[in-house]
């Protein structure tokens, strides 16, 4: 068997194990569903009616959904901490198994958790006022982008768990960076109008990118009253959200795998 599809058939067994681990406790999906719902209720009603009303709360999904998927990183830090501190990575490494299978399962069975993440954002847009303007392939399209973008910042997630090794510490460290990478954004409001070093910051961030890719799949115009965001990312953000993800994948697996290894030799 080759090692290509020995890391495929072990990680399927670890992402299935992932998968029951989170139907027995159900509890692990709240923050995935609870989190979309609160930041559309909140930033669409309470702030929404100073940015534009019923179309800002249109526009407001795209960033929700790059938001949201940004966050779930931090449950694949948290729960891969929580199998290194209980001891469980360690009975993993005595068995003959790939060495990529435990990081690459943890970050495949995520999608799920992403899967639901995204579809109760959605059903909640549409509860909200929210509408597609598009047809199903750019459905099928904006569906494809979030989902990679989910599986590249998970391994973020992944490398910051093998970097902690408990549960208190992933959990800090997994939201230190979240909370400006998704606020210093176009998720939320044009990136126009942020000042100078923060509108530079906002306009090459990928959460910008995904969220604006998304919203121009969806057909979701912006208010009439936000600035125009001008530069390369905003003109070309489905390509631009979609390298991005390549990037991080292409960076952070390594670095995961490689720090995993490290670990096994101890």
């Amino acid at each position: 068997m080759s090692a290509i599809t020995a890391a495929v058939r072990d990680s399927s067994v670890i992402a299935h194990r992932n998968l029951l681990n989170v139907l027995r406790t159900p509890g692990a999906l709240v923050t995935g569903i609870v989190q979309p719902v609160m930041f559309v209720l909140l930033l669409g009603f309470v702030f929404g009616g100073s940015l534009g009303g019923d179309q800002y709360r249109s526009f407001l999904i795209g960033g929700i959904l790059a938001q949201t998927l940004t966050f779930n990183a931090s449950f694949t830090a948290v729960y891969l901490a929580k199998d290194l501190q209980l001891g469980l990575i360690d009975r993993f490494r005595s068995l003959p198994m790939s060495r990529v299978a435990v990081i690459l399962g943890r970050t495949t069975s995520d999608l799920y958790t992403s899967i639901v993440s995204i579809a109760v954002t959605l059903l909640c847009g549409v509860a909200v006022g929210w509408r597609m303007n598009t047809g199903a392939v750019e459905l099928l399209a904006a569906l494809g982008v979030l989902l990679l973008f989910a599986f590249a910042v998970s391994w973020i997630g992944a490398l910051i768990a093998l970097t902690a090794r408990s549960v208190e510490v992933a959990q800090s460290l997994g939201l230190v960076w979240l909370f400006p990478v998704t606020f210093v954004s176009g998720a939320f409001v044009s990136t126009a109008s942020l000042p100078g070093p923060l509108r530079a910051l906002a306009e090459w961030n990928p959460v910008t990118s995904v969220a604006t890719a998304v919203r121009e799949l969806f057909g979701n115009a912006a208010p009439s009253g936000f600035i125009a965001p001008g530069g390369w990312p905003a003109g070309n953000a489905l390509l631009y959200a979609v390298a991005c993800s390549l990037a991080i994948i292409a960076v952070f697996a390594p670095l995961a795998i490689a720090k995993y290894r490290r670990i096994s030799k101890l």
